[in-house]
């Protein structure tokens, strides 16, 4: 029977550098002969001195680990997956549940065991739990991203349905951040959730952004926008940037020195020049195509493979079914992330923007004084705008540098 053997990096030396061969056998233990055979050296990385496979050796067939089978007896297939799975230096051993749940990923040459335990040990946060960070959570969830941190102060609503599919109906009325909780957990037990329940402050992002290594930004309004491009270049934190309207989107990743979202837009629009998701409407599958592409340009940055959207920006039109890439450059007069930046603190975002501050915010920044006066007496130096992180609500974020994207907001 003829199978595919998956080869893990540390072996690759033995085969020429490939991480998969084709062999012929019927059964493991016949597979592991003709490879031993073959590959010299290979012996010695697989059986002890009495034959024996080592403790720290396990072999998969397709998705199931030959010791819940008939061992080196179990029979193969054609067609079968065949994989060695060594455990990881430097970091904990895969469990056996783990292993079946990212088989796929094990499989690929470019992921592997190592660059599962990246995606194990990554700390992601999600700018909203709408219809970008929905699909977004999910599927980095799904990919075994080990901490994912969502930030929303909104609740479910009836309206938010239609696309933001971390939500179900028994959901309406709940926190997002706990109805997202409830679904990342269901999609994968293993991954933590840190529920920020909260408006996204000049006074909170700093701290907040400095506890995860990549920021997925999924925001609804120009205020939110500017501030977490501000936080995350100040931080020097990668971020991976989306925005949707109607039937329009974009995918952007602003990498440290490499340019920011006010390299393309320095200053927003006037209030009311480009309408919101809620004002214009969105095609509801569009949040689930632009959220799965950011989540698909983290999963990069995390292990370190293909090339991520630094310095380009895709624009999808689905009437069209039309994806482009532009090029963009790092702005060497950005006042964020240029050669001499003014922009070396948070400030009044809302105000900046020309908009009215929540009353949302209000009430968060009236407790946030009183605590803080309680505490010393003072409150605290940055009392900037507060942002809403959450649903297609607000004003709409970000635009591509044509005329066609001009529109293209958050979710």
């Amino acid at each position: 029977m003829s199978v595919k053997v998956y080869i893990p990096t540390p072996f690759r030396r033995l085969t020429g550098n490939q991480a998969r061969v084709e062999a012929s056998a019927g059964t493991v233990g016949e597979l592991l002969v003709e490879l031993e055979g073959q590959f010299p050296g290979l012996r010695e990385r697989l059986r002890d001195a009495s034959g024996s496979l080592l403790g720290y050796i396990n072999i998969y067939v397709n998705s199931e680990e030959i010791a819940d089978q008939d061992g080196e007896a179990t029979v193969l297939k054609d067609g079968d997956e065949v994989s060695i799975i060594p455990a990881v230096a430097g970091g904990d051993i895969m469990t056996e549940e783990q292993v079946k749940r990212y088989s796929r990923h094990l499989l690929l040459s470019e992921v592997g065991p190592i660059g599962q335990r990246k995606l194990l040990n990554a700390k992601v946060l999600l700018i909203g739990a709408g219809g970008l960070g929905s699909p977004a959570a999910l599927y980095l969830a799904a990919a075994g991203v080990g901490t994912l941190g969502v930030v929303d102060f909104d609740v479910v609503d009836h309206s938010n349905l239609q696309r933001q599919i971390l939500h179900q109906t028994k959901d309406v009325g709940t926190l997002k951040v706990e109805s997202a909780r409830e679904s990342i957990s269901a999609m994968n037990p293993n991954v933590k959730v840190e529920a920020h329940n909260m408006i996204l402050d000049s006074s909170n992002a700093l701290e907040l952004f400095s506890q995860y290594d990549i920021i997925v930004n999924g925001v609804d309004n120009f205020p939110a926008r500017y501030l977490a491009n501000d936080a995350a270049v100040m931080l020097k934190k990668p971020m991976v940037d989306g925005g949707i309207n109607q039937f329009e989107g974009m995918v952007s990743v602003y990498s440290p020195g490499t340019g920011c979202y006010r390299c393309l837009y320095e200053n927003p629009p006037p209030p009311g020049a480009v309408p919101s998701c809620a004002e214009a409407g969105v095609l509801g599958v569009l949040p689930g195509i632009v959220g799965s592409l950011q989540a698909l340009e983290t999963i990069k940055l995390i292990l370190g493979i293909g090339e991520p959207l630094i310095g380009r920006l895709l624009l999808i039109d689905t009437l069209s079914m039309d994806f482009r890439v532009l090029k963009t450059r790092r702005n060497p007069g950005c006042p964020a992330c240029g050669d001499n930046p003014s922009i070396t603190e948070l400030i009044d975002y809302h105000e900046y923007c020309g908009l009215p501050i929540p009353e949302e915010l209000e009430q968060q920044r009236a407790q946030e004084s009183h605590v803080v006066a309680g505490a010393n007496g003072a409150s605290g130096a940055n009392g900037a705008a507060g942002i809403h992180a959450g649903g297609t609500n607000g004003t709409n974020g970000a635009a591509a540098p044509q005329r066609q994207a001009e529109a293209v907001g958050g979710v």
